[in-house]
């Protein structure tokens, strides 16, 4: 599985005054899981070391310009952002994690300076990175120092997974009945997001326009990808967990029942994190053979080594 990664992320000293950013979450623990193919639009065409560049406002424009010499660098910045933007296609990419605060690869909140001696604002969004999201606005995107997160980290590759699943899924002809297996294996995880995003994808699984299968994979790949862009939530988690429970609530005694949902209002209350919980419900699931449960993603979304829901920061 390939994430894109910018490239000073990874230790390669390609920042403007020769260093790198090396991030140890990225390097020591998302190595084990990832292909990093790295990306620096500016060492294509700078040199190394070189003069900082920084995103100046002119006007009703934002441009590119050297924090010394004040050279307009806008063109040749936007034009390889561009040309690096088209390579995530041809890389086959899941996702990407870009450098914070960068005027190339900033996500969000980039310092903006102004001309004139006014303070400096931080409202901008780095070229490469505002290419991205308008060539991909559904490729999963985060910076590095968000991932920091534990939240944002657990949403994150949450996402990753599943865009690679569903693009892996697409590649197989399914069938409609493929679509329907694919789509309930699903069911708790984007109920877990919203709601309303499930019911529109079972919608758009139930074709009742009798619609050509191609059309209806399309429109539930698009829908599908903006589902698991949103972010999970306790008190939707929380009702996730009890409908799990309803499957073998008959089948267990007083005590387990107590002790199951004692872990689930505790996991509410933020007093435990919601791989406690989760350890609980696999047992069980286990134990009485509930297929239905066993192919459900939301149990088991990405490799448990990560520990992703081992913190009770891990959701909101």
């Amino acid at each position: 599985m390939k994430i894109g990664v910018s490239s000073c992320l990874l230790g390669n000293m390609c920042r403007y005054d020769g260093a790198h950013s090396k991030d140890q979450f990225i390097v020591s623990t998302l190595k084990n899981y990832f292909e990093f193919v790295p990306y620096c639009p500016e060492k294509i065409i700078f040199s190394t070391p070189r003069e900082a560049i920084r995103l100046v406002q002119e006007g009703e424009d934002i441009k590119v310009m050297t924090s010394n010499t004040n050279k307009d660098v806008t063109k040749e910045l936007s034009d390889i952002s561009k040309k690096c933007a088209n390579q995530i296609q041809e890389d086959e990419l899941c996702g990407f994690i870009l450098k914070s605060k960068s005027p190339t690869c900033g996500l969000e909140r980039v310092k903006v300076y102004q001309n004139q001696n006014a303070p400096s604002e931080k409202k901008g969004i780095g070229l490469f990175a505002k290419e991205i999201k308008e060539k991909y606005p559904l490729l999963p995107l985060e910076e590095e120092g968000r991932l920091n997160d534990a939240w944002l980290r657990e949403n994150f590759l949450m996402q990753i997974f599943s865009y690679k699943h569903i693009f892996e899924f697409l590649k197989t002809n399914p069938s409609s009945k493929d679509l329907v297996e694919f789509h309930t294996s699903y069911k708790y995880l984007i109920y877990a997001k919203s709601h309303e995003a499930y019911k529109h994808l079972g919608n758009i699984v139930a074709n009742h326009q009798k619609r050509e299968l191609e059309f209806v994979l399309e429109e539930y790949k698009v829908a599908f990808l903006e589902a698991i862009s949103l972010k999970g939530s306790i008190s939707n988690t929380y009702n996730i967990l009890l409908h799990i429970f309803g499957y073998f609530k008959k089948l267990i005694t007083k005590e387990e029942k107590a002790e199951i949902l004692e872990s689930i209002d505790e996991f509410k209350d933020e007093i435990i994190p919601l791989i406690v919980v989760i350890k609980l419900l696999n047992l069980y699931t286990k134990r009485f053979d509930i297929q239905y449960l066993k192919v459900q993603k939301f149990l088991n979304p990405y490799p448990k080594e990560l520990a992703l829901r081992s913190t009770v920061k891990a959701y909101k």
